[in-house]
Order: C-alpha cells, then sequence, then structure tokens
C-alpha cells in the first residue's frame, strides 16, 4: 500500500518542476509588474487629475476619471476569474495586458475628458483582468507549501504602488507631462506582455466544454455598477435620499435578485450559490471585506484629520501616510513566511488584532495628538491589513476544489473591492455631512465670500476646504473652528472603522481550523 502511494505521488509532478525555476522566475516577474502597472494607474491620478482637468476642460466629469476605472476593473475582476477555470489562462492574460497597454494608448492621446474616461473604462477591464490573473496565475505556478510565500509578494507590490505612486504621479505631471502617466504603461506592459507570451504555462487542467453564463455574468455586472456608483455618488454629487440614488438602488437590487435566479438555473454559473455554503468561502470573503473597508476608509480620510485637524503640512501628512504603506508591504511578506509555520488563521487572526487595537487608539485622537504618535498607529494599522488580504486569499483559495481557484481568487479581490468602496462611500457621507453643516452656518453667520468656482469645488469635495487659497481667506478663530469640525467628522469614521475591525477579528476566528493549516493539509 506504502509502494504504491509512494509511486503515485512520485508521478504527480510539482509547478516548479514543471516550469522550471528561471521560467518561472520570469513568469512571477512579468505577473508582478502586471499587477504593479495596474495599482499604479488607480493611485497616480490624485496628483494629475487637477493639471489634466486644466487642459481638457470638463470638471463636470472630474471624478470620472476616477471612477469609470474603479467600476470596470471591479466587473471584470468575477469575469476574468470565472473564464481563467475554463480557458487558458496564458491567452486571457494575454488579452488583459493587450487591452490595458491599448487603454493606456488612448489616455495618453486623449484630447477630450469624455474620450479619456472612455480610455480609462478600457484600462479598468484589462486592469481587472491582470489582478485576478496575477493572483491565480502565482497561485498555479506554486506547490501548496510555497504559494505562501509567492502571493505575498502580490500584497507588497500593492504596498509599493501605494508609495510611489502619488510621487510619481507629482514628479511626472511636474517635469514631463500628465500623458506620460499612461505612456509609460506601453513599454512595461510589453515587458509582462513578452514574459507572460513566452514563459507562461498552463500547470492547471481545466474544465472541459464548459457553458459560458451570460446572463449571469450581465445580471452580475449590472448589480455591481449599481451598488458602486451609488456609494461613489451619494452624498456627492447627490443626496442619499434622490431620486437618482433611489432608483439606481432600485435597479441594483432588481439585477440582485435576477442574478440569484439565473445562478440558479445556469448549467456552469458564473459564481455558484453552493460556495457560500463552504464557511472557509464565507468568512474569508466576509473578514476580506471588512477589512478592506477599514483599512480604504482610513486610507481616504486619515489624511483630512492629519491636515485639517492637526494643521499638518502636506508632506508631514505624506510620511505620516507612508508608514501605513510600508506596514501594508510589510505585513503581507511576514505574512508569507507566518502562514507556513502556523497557518492560516492565527496569521488572519494577528492581523485582525492589528486593526482593532490600531483603531481603539485612533478614537482617543483630537487636535492635540502628534504626528509620531499617529504614524506609528497608522503603522500597525498597514501591517494589520498586509496580514488579513494575505491569509485570507490563502483561506478562500483553499476553500473550493482546484478546479474553481479562479472563482475563488477573484471572489476575493472583489470582496475587496466591494469592501474599499462602500468603505470611503460611507465614511464620506459622515465626514460631508459633518462639514457641510459647520461650513455652511460658517458662510452665513461669518460672510464668508468664496469666488464661485471655489463654491463649486467644495461641493463636489468637501476636502477641498483645506486648500491653501481658500485657508487663506479664513481668519484663524475660522481656522480653528474647521479644525475642530474636521476632528468631529473623521472621528466618526473612527468609530465606524473600529466596529469593522472588531467585525473582521469576530469573522476570522470563526473560520474553521481544518481549511485553514496549509502546512498539515499540503502534506
Amino acid at each position: 500500500m506504502n509502494d504504491k502511494s509512494t509511486a503515485k505521488s512520485a508521478d504527480i509532478q510539482r509547478p516548479e518542476d514543471i516550469l522550471g525555476p528561471r521560467r518561472r522566475k520570469f513568469v512571477i516577474f512579468a505577473s508582478l509588474l502586471a499587477l504593479f502597472l495596474g495599482a499604479l494607474d488607480a493611485l497616480v491620478m490624485s496628483a494629475a487629475t487637477p493639471t489634466i482637468v486644466a487642459e481638457l476642460g470638463g470638471l463636470h466629469l472630474y471624478s470620472w476619471v476616477y471612477s469609470a476605472y474603479f467600476l470596470a476593473r471591479a466587473v471584470a475582476l468575477p469575469v476574468f476569474g470565472k473564464l481563467a477555470d475554463i480557458y487558458r489562462s496564458r491567452r486571457l492574460y494575454i488579452i488583459s495586458i493587450c487591452i490595458f497597454i491599448l487603454g493606456s494608448v488612448l489616455a495618453g492621446f486623449a484630447q477630450s475628458m469624455m474620450q479619456l474616461i472612455v480610455a480609462r473604462v478600457l484600462q479598468g477591464i484589462g486592469a481587472g483582468g491582470n489582478f485576478a490573473l496575477v493572483y491565480i496565475v502565482l497561485a498555479d505556478i506554486s506547490s501548496p507549501e510555497q504559494r505562501g510565500k509567492t502571493l505575498s509578494l502580490g500584497s507588497f507590490i500593492w504596498g509599493l504602488a501605494s508609495v510611489l505612486g502619488p510621487t510619481f504621479g507629482g514628479f511626472v505631471v511636474t517635469y514631463l507631462s500628465w500623458r506620460w502617466i499612461f505612456f509609460v504603461n506601453v513599454p512595461l506592459g510589453a515587458i509582462s506582455l513578452l514574459g507572460i507570451a513566452l514563459y507562461l504555462v498552463e500547470v492547471r487542467e481545466k474544465k472541459k466544454e464548459a457553458a459560458i453564463d451570460y446572463w449571469g455574468t450581465i445580471f452580475l455586472s449590472t448589480a455591481i455598477l449599481g451598488l458602486l456608483t451609488v456609494f461613489l455618488m451619494a452624498g456627492r454629487a447627490y443626496e442619499w435620499v434622490s431620486l437618482q440614488i433611489i432608483g439606481l438602488s432600485l435597479i441594483t437590487i432588481a439585477a440582485g435578485f435576477a442574478f440569484y435566479y439565473a445562478e440558479k438555473k445556469a448549467p456552469e454559473p458564473i459564481l455558484s450559490l453552493e460556495f457560500f455554503g463552504s464557511r472557509s468561502f464565507s468568512l474569508g470573503n466576509g473578514a476580506a471585506f471588512c477589512a478592506s473597508f477599514t483599512i480604504f476608509a482610513l486610507f481616504a480620510y486619515s489624511p483630512l484629520f492629519i491636515q485639517g485637524a492637526l494643521g499638518k503640512t502636506p508632506l508631514e501628512m505624506s510620511v505620516a501616510m507612508l508608514t501605513m504603506s510600508l506596514g501594508w508591504s510589510l505585513g503581507a511578506l511576514v505574512c508569507g513566511q507566518t502562514v507556513n509555520r502556523f497557518g492560516q488563521k492565527p496569521a488572519t487572526i494577528f492581523g485582525c488584532l492589528c486593526l482593532v487595537v490600531g483603531g481603539a487608539v485612533l478614537l482617543t485622537y483630537s487636535a492635540d495628538t502628534s504626528l509620531t504618535n499617529c504614524s506609528i498607529v497608522l503603522g500597525v494599522v498597514g501591517v494589520g491589513m498586509g496580514f488579513v488580504s494575505m491569509a485570507t486569499l490563502l483561506v478562500v483559495q483553499d476553500s473550493l476544489d482546484i478546479s474553481n481557484l479562479g472563482v475563488a481568487t477573484s471572489s476575493h479581490q472583489f470582496a475587496r473591492t466591494l469592501g474599499g468602496t462602500i468603505g470611503v462611500g460611507i465614511s464620506g457621507s459622515f465626514v460631508t455631512m459633518t462639514l457641510s453643516s459647520v461650513i455652511g452656518s460658517l458662510m452665513k453667520t461669518e460672510s464668508i465670500n468664496l469666488p464661485a468656482s471655489l463654491n463649486s469645488e467644495i461641493k463636489q469635495n468637501i476636502e477641498n476646504i483645506f486648500r491653501p487659497e481658500i485657508q487663506a481667506l479664513l481668519s484663524p478663530e475660522l481656522q480653528q473652528i474647521m479644525q475642530a469640525a474636521v476632528a468631529r467628522g473623521v472621528l466618526t469614521v473612527f468609530w465606524i472603522t473600529f466596529f469593522t475591525s472588531l467585525l473582521c477579528l469576530l469573522l476570522s476566528v470563526m473560520i474553521p481550523v481544518k481549511s485553514v493549516a496549509r502546512s498539515k493539509a499540503s502534506s
């Protein structure tokens, strides 16, 4: 019996043996480069968009330069994840990289804001495919005991992009042209494309003659677009209780029900409802959702607290936020090693504890908090996100059969995307309501007269009140009132993220132990 088992195991080739060490390194490099370009493109726009608007016009379309990319990426994630379980990953990878490069070229040559938005949609589709396929391919070409180390490189790249993105964007806009933010993707994307085309070999057996779930894809895409648009626009472009938001919410709900019934009848559903019967699948994605809700809300509104409440300069704010990005990268790398020794569940719980402890300290913050204190706590939160994002990905991947690795991976990426969007949307609504109330009363009682263009920009983005040209119009007393209002508004965000981090911890504790001890399971 033992001889047969030994012979059988000897016939099973490890993914590393199929590719060979040299070919595998090229595939990893090409995959991480594609991931880095997509992540960088989502982050550089904060520095480039004002310059783009000044040249192309279309201020009313300002927010859609980012939103179009984000929405297209979110829709592409589950679609490419499912297709990766049916068709060859190499072919899909080449298609997604080509779409991303095409979108980058069109964005670089855009002559109007509408042309740029269309190009950003193409970029988002390509980036969504890349984001899904990176983690699928890295998992495919790694044996179970090496998967944690390999996948942690992906999370490290995210942290690296968050560090370099705004700086790179500012450098290119200042010394070259905003168009080179997109043009630089062409040669680097070509290198990634060449590496995938020449060196990627299919390792995992694909499903034979599987039917594509067209109706499920349409309904899911509609529901995703509707839901994310609600949280991107509500409280900003439209009131929460407005005809536009209510109508869009009803469309989203209808699409969700249609998707549910379509998946029950589909022979090969894009996202089988049976997967949610797995506790590891549901709890892992739930924890990823809560962690992303927490971290992206803090990413979005901690700078507002540092500049608006603490009165720090943009440079000081950047240094403080840098610790969060570095913590994320460090946490992901360390988690890759930790999982192999202690399992996925302890790693997930440790990451959640970092989020909870950091969130609890943030609740004590006021206008007197030191920048050093803030930097350290944000670094701890970043480490927590690095651990949770990495460990929950492994939990979800292990929860389903290897033939559904694509769906498992893309579902985790989508849960993170959804959590981040909803977190920023809900948090932004609370901050906007608080600041709008204070600013509105000040403009009435203190006779603050701002130019019409600045009034318009403040309505679109309440954080613009802290721009130097607007602050110069306020007396020191009014600036202190504004700082107190910011502290009160962002403190609400800190409370929200503290509770979501607690929920994340609760979900991680409930993850079944049998599915998270990777080292034991793989042996």
